[in-house]
């Protein structure tokens, strides 16, 4: 295909992705009300590691890694245990939402981890946005936090321990492909919460209890997994189409569907001040990818480092 012929399907596949991904946190709120938040997450891992297994023999990749690969593909499994569970134990009782919302900030947390941690040129209009986009969580937070209290909180676990995952993943994917990494990483977190669990069940701890879901909960938490599963498989391949520069605008689509669904299944709807929350996050999110774009298009134009005003 030519440049212009390939982009197309990846942001058709984007907008698939964004239509399917709040799907996951659809059934994992179903499946909430009557199954512990860990076991939610366990049934994820099976689900998506049971669906992704026939489509890396298919595609005939390896599974062999390395040392340092398995260490990295182990803590991103940890990440998104963590990452799930944060936010399964918030959508059980906040509005998918506001919840989600919370989570958008997760660009922000990798741009601020970036320039704290790796020392990456990071300049004062996009952490004035990162900046800016906090406050609007905070829109979000202080009703949620007035009506279900420190749960308010935890999507920002889930942001936190996502931005960390997909650092991890970056490295990551310069030597596993991005399928085969989909499985390694639905196996290892499924291993890593049957201990959690059992520690869980043990201590008397009613999120993390083994509780095998009964009657329609066994769909919700196959649907789940299923729409992981799905969902992911067309962000991957609509990222090779397309740049990551072209697609994430498109990521804030993925509001638009959860609102939608929220307030059909479950008749929740933003008010205003938790609208404008959301407006001031996506706004600021999407200033900051601008200015990524003039700045990879200011250094693809010259061999110096960007002007320090294009940062």
């Amino acid at each position: 295909m030519t440049q212009p012929d390939r982009i197309l399907p990846g942001v058709l596949l984007m907008i698939a992705f964004c239509i399917l991904a709040p799907l996951i946190d659809v059934f994992s709120k179903l499946a909430a009300q009557g199954v512990p938040v860990g076991v939610i997450v366990l049934g994820r891992g099976l689900v998506q590691g049971g669906l992704m297994l026939p489509v890396v023999f298919a595609m005939g990749l390896t599974l062999r890694l390395t040392r340092r690969s398995l260490w990295l593909a182990l803590l991103r499994a940890v990440l998104l245990v963590v990452s799930t569970y944060c936010f399964v134990a918030a959508v059980r009782v906040m509005p998918i939402a506001d919840a989600l919302a919370i989570v958008f900030v997760e660009p922000f947390i990798i741009l601020l981890i970036g320039r704290i941690v790796l020392s990456e040129q990071v300049g004062a209009r996009r952490l004035g946005a990162c900046a800016v986009g906090f406050v609007g969580s905070l829109f979000v937070i202080q009703p949620s936090f007035a009506v279900f209290g420190a749960i308010a909180f935890f999507p920002l676990g889930t942001a936190l321990s996502f931005a960390l995952y997909m650092l991890v993943t970056r490295h990551l994917s310069r030597t596993i492909h991005p399928v085969a990494m989909q499985l390694h990483t639905a196996v290892l977190s499924a291993v890593l919460c049957l201990p959690v669990l059992a520690i869980g069940t043990w201590a008397g701890e009613a999120s993390l209890t083994f509780q095998a879901p009964e009657g329609i909960f066994w769909l919700w938490c196959f649907c789940m997994g299923l729409a992981s599963a799905v969902s992911h498989l067309a962000m991957t391949y609509a990222l090779r189409f397309a740049p990551s520069s072209t697609l994430a605008p498109l990521h804030y689509l993925e509001i638009v569907t959860a609102t939608l669904l929220g307030y059909l299944i479950f008749d929740d709807f933003p008010g205003l001040l938790k609208w404008t929350g959301i407006v001031i996050i996506v706004l600021s999110g999407l200033y900051v990818i601008h200015r990524e774009r003039q700045i990879a298009r200011a250094n693809r134009l010259t061999l110096d480092p960007p002007a320090p005003e294009l940062r």
